[in-house]
């Protein structure tokens, strides 16, 4: 009898705790929403919220979703890297959600899946279709070759299908739902996407066969074990930006503002921007599976997205559009048109020990005589130091900036470190792969490695161990 009257009482004092706590809570986000505080009226501010807030808020979202959504420090650092850290790449990525969501639900309603799963986007791309990582992982959905295979998405020499909007959405549902169907639970499914099915479940093995994510997280790569709490707060963040003062840069088109025409002849998207006044990087921008900037002749025909105003010029001028008398440019025009700009955008290099033009050439897909025009050099000399404008595509603008805004990991005291000393053969990549380091990058950066010509025998390397 007393067992069970500590048993009820208990049971009521945790109700009544929780609904003190919801009501605290509850309360705080008012006193915030409510605040006269300077600091949260100005515009160009940077709130930042207690814990119980974020909790709260989550928990809101956590309600309206079967993905479980739930608060903890991991999900806090990703919030703050992107309301604090990464406040104007946030910014493009909310406006790239009005072209890129309304893809992403109509899929998803159509598999019956949670429409959330649209944020999973922006953790593995931020919504690039061209985006392209470390491990050669392509698109919107970051499929790598062999996985693209598995659901008809052609790679060839001018398309990449990784990149398309509505195809790869369509193979990301089918293959988000095998994952479900395997584990029946949302965050191990979004753990299989990004790590693959056999690590999650090397990773509930090792474990001693748990099945919650946290509880596996120990075991998962590196990567893995920040994919759920990033998306988690992607999916905090996309619902809660203009708490943090963070107002979106819309693309000049969204979705609603294009359309398309079918075509079963080869044309460049240069002839088409000649023709129909269409900007080149407008063209890639909505057009992002044709690698070359040029559409081939395919049996079935080929999609042109255009904006809508632009519709009918393209049909009224195919003649012109698609005349096969214009001549490819040779030898002599690449180096007569070295410096184009047109459909690209300007970035400034700073000339690294060890750098020469091809070098640089080769990292930023240009040519030497395109180096030269921009910067006006009279001859082939660089001098470490030296600020180059380069002018890459969009696309690669993007990369560029995403690896500069790309958090560093955090360390903290337990992280285990020895000194090595390199021997003679030794590569930045053997000792990386020797001592099971996080990345080959970390390890350059912790010891100022510019190239290989730094690692000489004898050097003391200082090298974190990845526990």
């Amino acid at each position: 009898m007393i067992k069970k009257y500590l048993l009820e009482t208990g049971f009521i004092f945790s109700i009544i705790a929780g609904s003190l706590l919801s009501i605290q809570a509850s309360e705080i986000v008012c006193q915030i929403k409510n605040t006269e505080y300077e600091s949260l009226k100005k515009s160009d501010s940077i709130p930042i919220f207690p814990d119980l807030v974020y909790e709260y808020k989550i928990a809101e979202l956590n309600n309206l979703t079967p993905i479980e959504l739930e608060y903890n420090d991991k999900v806090r650092r990703y919030i703050d890297v992107y309301t604090i850290e990464r406040r104007e790449h946030l910014a493009k990525i909310i406006g790239l959600a009005e072209y890129y969501f309304p893809i992403f639900e109509e899929a998803l309603d159509k598999y019956n899946l949670p429409l959330e799963l649209k944020y999973l986007a922006i953790v593995e791309s931020a919504l690039d279709p061209r985006a392209i990582s470390s491990t050669a992982a392509v698109g919107l959905w970051q499929f790598k070759i062999n996985t693209s295979k598995m659901f008809d998405l052609e790679v060839n020499s001018y398309i990449d299908e990784r990149c398309d909007p509505l195809k790869s959405t369509e193979a990301a549902c089918s293959y988000l739902q095998y994952l479900y169907r395997i584990y029946n639970n949302w965050q191990l499914a979004l753990a299989a996407y990004n790590g693959g099915p056999g690590v999650v479940r090397n990773a509930i093995e090792r474990s001693g066969g748990k099945t919650s994510f946290w509880e596996i997280q120990p075991f998962l790569p590196e990567q893995t074990k920040g994919y759920v709490p990033a998306f988690i707060a992607v999916n905090y963040v996309m619902s809660h930006y203009k708490d943090h003062n963070i107002e979106p840069v819309r693309p000049d088109y969204i979705f609603i503002d294009v359309d398309t025409v079918k075509t079963t002849k080869a044309v460049s998207f240069q002839r088409i921007s000649d023709v129909i006044h269409v900007p080149l990087e407008t063209l890639q921008f909505l057009n992002p599976s044709y690698k070359q900037d040029y559409i081939p002749k395919m049996k079935d025909g080929a999609v042109i997205v255009l904006p809508k105003e632009k519709i009918k010029p393209f049909i009224k001028n195919e003649k012109v559009i698609f005349d096969d008398k214009i001549e490819v440019k040779d030898f002599h025009d690449q180096v007569a048109d070295a410096g184009e700009k047109n459909g690209k955008v300007k970035i400034v290099h700073e000339v690294a020990k060890g750098e020469y033009f091809h070098k640089i050439a080769i990292k930023y897909n240009c040519t030497i005589d395109d180096i030269r025009t921009w910067n006006s050099l009279p001859s082939n000399d660089l001098n470490v130091g030296q600020l180059l404008d380069i002018w890459v595509t969009p696309a690669m603008a993007n990369r560029i900036e995403e690896e500069k805004l790309q958090p560093k990991q955090q360390r903290d005291s337990t992280d285990r470190y020895i000194y090595y000393t390199v021997q003679k053969g030794d590569t930045v990549w053997s000792i990386a792969s020797k001592f099971n380091c996080r990345s080959i990058s970390e390890l350059k950066e912790e010891n100022n490695i510019v190239d290989e010509t730094d690692l000489k025998p004898g050097l003391k390397l200082k090298i974190f161990l990845n526990n």
